[in-house]
């Protein structure tokens, strides 16, 4: 292809020499924009495409398989079965199943699969390792599902913010004096409910992304993350700050609420900017952890260590972010291992919501006295 190219740009550039020239001024325009939108475009796929998926031998696997439905002997029944999940060689009648189409697995995706699965396992036999293709690490498979360490850990923090947040409202309930009508004396308990469930509700749709990756679980999954981000940080400023009054609370969070909500209409609805959305996530989680630390400090919290090492260990685990290496095995990459890192910190962090909420109540039994 690239020879192509070459031989095509030299010929338009013999054509347009002075011995050449054509006398038609228009001609010799209509041939410079010609050849400038090949090099746009050409340069444009060459930024865009992963270094896997540039494979000559890649993208020719999958063009192949999409026309014979099969690779290295292994055949797809999902390549009988366009995008719409509509047979090709059969009556109308003839749908995928519920089971798998919901996972929209179709020719294209399997294709890609079993080709990146094939040409990997080539070059590790000359001694290279795994490359990216669309963008992503060559994972395997495992029950259809895309990055099963990363669903397995995710699925764990969510079983780890559920057993916190279930854990704290039998703390508050049932071991914990109750003021007049059976409300807790903790005053930020209804806080820490909707950032429970929030966060369980960001842990599920972490799971889901991982499990397929497709435009809706992606959205999901990240608008879930930045809610999220944006009321912890909300509650960090209540929390920190020691607002109780109601009016206050409103008037703290509004500005914090519309800016999270206005860029998650941005992201789902105008254009989904990862390097912007990177940047307001990474602000809004440090803003929160500085904020939790530093009161922690100040304050002399009692159980201000447990805050420090969740700020501490959770700050070393963004690192595994930025330090992207391929999955070991094909199944654990740095961003599976950061989803395991939160678990601990997820249990420590609950053990200290449940030591503050003992701590506030104490302070105020005893001023009721």
């Amino acid at each position: 292809m690239t020879g192509s190219l070459y031989s095509y740009f030299y010929n338009l550039t013999l054509q347009s020499s002075p011995a050449a020239q054509p006398s038609n001024p228009k001609m010799m325009v209509d041939r410079y924009s010609i050849a400038s939108f090949l090099i746009f475009s050409f340069l444009i796929g060459a930024l865009d495409a992963s270094a896997g998926d540039a494979d000559p031998l890649y993208r020719a696997c999958v063009a192949d398989c999409e026309k014979t439905g099969c690779v290295g002997g292994r055949c797809f029944p999902h390549c009988k079965f366009p995008s719409d999940g509509v047979a090709n060689d059969g009556p109308w009648y003839m749908q995928e199943p519920l089971y798998l189409k919901w996972k929209q697995w179709d020719c294209e995706s399997d294709c890609r699969y079993n080709c990146m699965v094939e040409r990997e396992k080539e070059m590790e036999a000359v001694g290279n390792g795994p490359v990216k293709y669309h963008g992503k690490w060559p994972f395997k498979r495992v029950f259809g599902i895309q990055e099963p360490a990363s669903v397995a850990f995710s699925a764990l923090n969510l079983a780890m913010h559920f057993h916190g947040w279930l854990s704290f409202f039998i703390l508050l309930n049932y071991n914990l004096p109750l003021r007049q009508g059976k409300k807790a004396y903790y005053e930020f308990a209804s806080l820490w409910h909707i950032y429970g469930l929030l966060a369980m509700n960001s842990w599920l749709w972490s799971a889901v992304f991982h499990s397929r990756d497709v435009d809706l679980t992606e959205k999901l999954d990240y608008s879930s993350a930045v809610a999220l981000l944006g009321y912890s940080l909300i509650l960090a400023i209540l929390r920190c700050f020691n607002v109780r009054v109601e009016a206050a609370r409103v008037m703290v969070a509004a500005p914090f609420l519309a800016f999270v909500t206005t860029h998650i209409l941005y992201l789902n609805f105008y254009t989904f900017d990862y390097g912007w959305n990177m940047k307001v996530c990474v602000l809004m989680g440090v803003a929160q952890l500085l904020i939790s630390a530093i009161w922690a400090g100040v304050t002399r919290h009692p159980y201000r260590w447990k805050c420090w090492v969740v700020v501490i260990g959770g700050g070393l685990a963004m690192l595994l972010e930025i330090y992207d290496f391929p999955p070991y095995q094909g199944f654990f990459d740095a961003h599976a291992i950061w989803h395991a890192t939160t678990i601990p910190l997820t249990y420590l962090w609950w053990s200290f919501i449940r030591d503050d909420a003992k701590f506030r109540t104490s302070i105020l039994l005893r001023k009721a006295d």
